[in-house]
């Protein structure tokens, strides 16, 4: 205790006082202390009071001399002090160490009471210990004669038993080799081979014999189980580990082996394709498209389970075949992507690609479980990332070429053209394809991301990139693909397959007209439902990470269709108005107007004018200046420029109920009457009288045939 407050004391500053009062401890506990040749250097010092060597006269004489009055006193009212503090303070370890005395007293008398009488009891415990040592030994005396008398008959029992075994040997090998049971007969033989070899040329010359005759037809028979094709990949194992435990030198058969292991990979892949081809021909509901989730599955699983546990005894056999068995192994993880890749080329669905994803991975980890140093995990992951981006790309594939095979649907005859029936029915079915084509996407590749298997896991953050730049680059086709469904735009290779019988035909106006539409519906619809998908889903967790943004950018699609949508309408309206020319044409330049009749009624190229208009207002402007320019073309005498007047009169009655702007239009149709006044030799107009009347007339005989109906604006 007293080494502790001298330990935490020596860091802290002391004054004189504390100084001595921790020396004189010091002298007490260690006698020895002040004898350093510190203190004798410290000998002419007044604070040298406190050492051993400590002269009472020759500190005074210093004092004296060193010291006035009034310091003399104050030294002695201190000394008078510390004298009377070192006096409490060693009675009080005086006390302390008395108390120490007492509590050893007391130990010592517990001590003693307690010992009394253990003496006594060690001896009579070491007499009971002798007694049963003696018992013991008078035991083992009377036993030893009959023990080593069982143990004598137990080892010529053992005895007897093996030589019963050699005897029965040979009759045992037969039956092996009649019930092909050469793993027992291997054992059995292996057994008996330290006998053989000790009395073998002696006692046991004629079942030595006998036995190697049969072990040499075992091993002709395993020899032809090893190079057997129609003997499993494992049996064919069997054998190999066999031959070598019976020292056959397999080790000159390794290349022979490993061919016939590498063929059998092969017969493995093409009984999964005969599988494969089975499910694709039957005309079951049930069967088809199943793939590995099918019961043939089992078969599959039977077969790489074999195929593993060649590689688990080739590998025992040949040490030195590692780097030919991971080539192995990793050979038939590309054989089973490869496989599933052409699935996906045929259009697979998301539940049978992962089943096949389930197959391979299983595949993967049992061949782990035999040969780890392949590291299949890790190799079939970059595999995989190839397949897996090919399953997003070919899903967008196949969602253009379904909406594209929607559109070529649309053959609107020009008659059908004028309803609104069958564009409409169009446009309905084609915007069904869109919208519940992406949402049934987003819903396979969504069951991509929930599947726990752990080689989709590991790709979670690149399916999640592929989706986003596969729905971009898949709005931008569809944009082309609209574009070349217009005969806007001249088809390649990669658009000829949804292309292929549309291009050889001419476009029609309505198709036009339903891909404008459908452009809008894309833009205001189809992306932002699209796009909220993908932000729920598809927007944490890729590969590129958030810094680099998203890959699927909506308001550039929405632009796109926006932009698109505007050329196909323009494109829609040159269609019209150019089938409408080739009709003003034929108008115009098929009679002579020098010598044309008098008007009678409205001539019929206004009805075919009036079918084939959608009565856009653009589509009758520039059908109006056609006109016009034609018209400045002929040369008319009275009754030409009356008929102009009275066809001009009865489209201005028409086309006022039905077309907005109707300044433009009535100034249009004014500048073809002024433009047939100018070509006219005698420009007598009819009276508005009769040309009422006229038109009156036409307008009941067009009811009467139906011919004329309600136009509908924006059709």
């Amino acid at each position: 205790m007293l080494e502790r407050a001298k330990m935490a004391t020596d860091d802290i500053p002391l004054d004189d006082k504390a100084k001595r009062m921790r020396d004189l401890l010091s002298s007490f506990y260690y006698p020895y202390h002040g004898s350093s040749p510190k203190a004798h250097s410290n000998y002419e010092n007044l604070d040298s009071i406190n050492s051993a060597s400590f002269n009472p006269e020759h500190y005074m004489n210093l004092l004296v001399q060193k010291s006035n009055l009034e310091e003399l006193l104050r030294k002695h009212v201190e000394m008078a002090a510390e004298i009377k503090n070192l006096d409490t303070d060693l009675q009080m370890l005086v006390y302390e160490n008395y108390n120490k005395f007492i509590s050893a007293t007391d130990a010592i008398k517990w001590m003693k009471s307690n010992i009394v009488g253990m003496e006594a009891n060690m001896e009579q415990l070491l007499d009971k210990i002798m007694s049963v040592q003696s018992r013991s030994d008078r035991v083992n005396t009377s036993l030893f004669e009959k023990r080593e008398h069982i143990e004598k008959l137990h080892r010529t029992r053992n005895l007897l038993r093996k030589v019963q075994f050699i005897y029965d040997l040979p009759a045992r090998l037969a039956k092996c080799i009649k019930s092909e049971a050469y793993a027992d007969a291997v054992k059995f033989y292996i057994g008996a081979m330290p006998i053989f070899k000790a009395y073998g040329d002696s006692s046991f010359q004629d079942c030595k014999r006998a036995s190697e005759d049969a072990i040499i037809i075992i091993l002709k028979n395993l020899q032809g189980k090893l190079f057997s094709d129609s003997e499993s990949i494992q049996a064919r194992a069997e054998a190999a580990v066999l031959l070598k435990q019976l020292d056959f030198p397999v080790d000159s058969l390794q290349a022979k082996l490993l061919e016939k292991l590498e063929q059998s990979l092969g017969d493995l892949q093409l009984k999964t394709n005969e599988i494969e081809n089975v499910l694709r021909e039957s005309n079951d509901p049930s069967k088809q498209g199943k793939g590995f989730d099918s019961v043939p599955g089992i078969g599959h699983e039977v077969s790489v389970h074999g195929f593993a546990e060649a590689i688990r005894a080739y590998r025992v056999i040949f040490p030195d075949s590692e780097s030919q068995l991971i080539k192995l192994a990793q050979n038939l993880v590309i054989k089973h992507f490869e496989m599933t890749e052409q699935r996906v080329k045929r259009r697979i669905s998301s539940t049978n690609f992962l089943g096949a994803l389930r197959a391979i991975w299983d595949d993967v980890l049992l061949m782990d479980g035999v040969l780890s140093e392949a590291a299949l995990s890790n190799f079939s992951l970059e595999v995989a990332h190839a397949t897996v981006k090919k399953y997003v790309a070919s899903t967008f594939t196949y969602l253009l070429q379904d909406i594209s095979d929607a559109l070529l649907k649309v053959k609107v005859s020009p008659k059908e053209a004028a309803e609104e029936h069958p564009l409409q029915a169009a446009l309905e079915a084609s915007k069904k394809t869109v919208l519940q084509g992406s949402m049934d996407v987003l819903l396979d590749f969504r069951q991509l991301l929930d599947e726990k298997l752990g080689l989709l896991v590991k790709l979670r953050a690149f399916i999640i990139d592929w989706v986003q730049e596969g729905f971009q680059d898949f709005f931008r086709s569809l944009d082309g693909c609209f574009l070349l469904l217009s005969g806007r735009k001249n088809s390649s290779s990669q658009d000829q397959g949804f292309s292929e019988g549309a291009l050889g035909e001419k476009v029609l106006a309505g198709l036009v007209l339903v891909l404008a539409q459908l452009s809008v519906f894309i833009e205001q619809t189809a992306i932002p439902r699209i796009s909220e998908e993908i932000a729920a889903s598809f927007s944490s967790g890729g590969a590129r990470g958030h810094e680099h943004g998203h890959v699927f950018i909506s308001g550039e699609i929405c632009q796109l269709f926006q932009l698109g949508g505007e050329k196909l309408l323009h494109h829609y309206i040159n269609i019209r108005t150019r089938r409408v020319s080739t009709l003003l044409r034929k108008r115009f330049t098929t009679p002579n107007w020098v010598k044309h009749k008098e008007p009678r009624e409205v001539h019929m190229f206004v009805d075919l004018f009036l079918q084939e208009e959608s009565v856009e207002t653009t589509i009758v402007k520039l059908c109006l200046k056609s006109l016009q320019e034609y018209v400045r073309l002929q040369t008319f005498n009275r009754s030409g420029f009356q008929q102009i007047q009275l066809d001009i009169h009865f489209l201005r009655t028409l086309l006022k109920e039905n077309i907005e702007a109707e300044e433009a239009i009535d100034f249009l149709l004014d500048e073809v009457i002024v433009a047939a006044s100018e070509r006219c030799l005698d420009p007598i107009p009819l009276e508005p009288p009769i040309l009422d009347k006229l038109v009156q007339v036409k307008l009941s005989k067009s009811k009467e045939h139906n011919l004329v109906k309600p136009l509908d604006v924006g059709r």
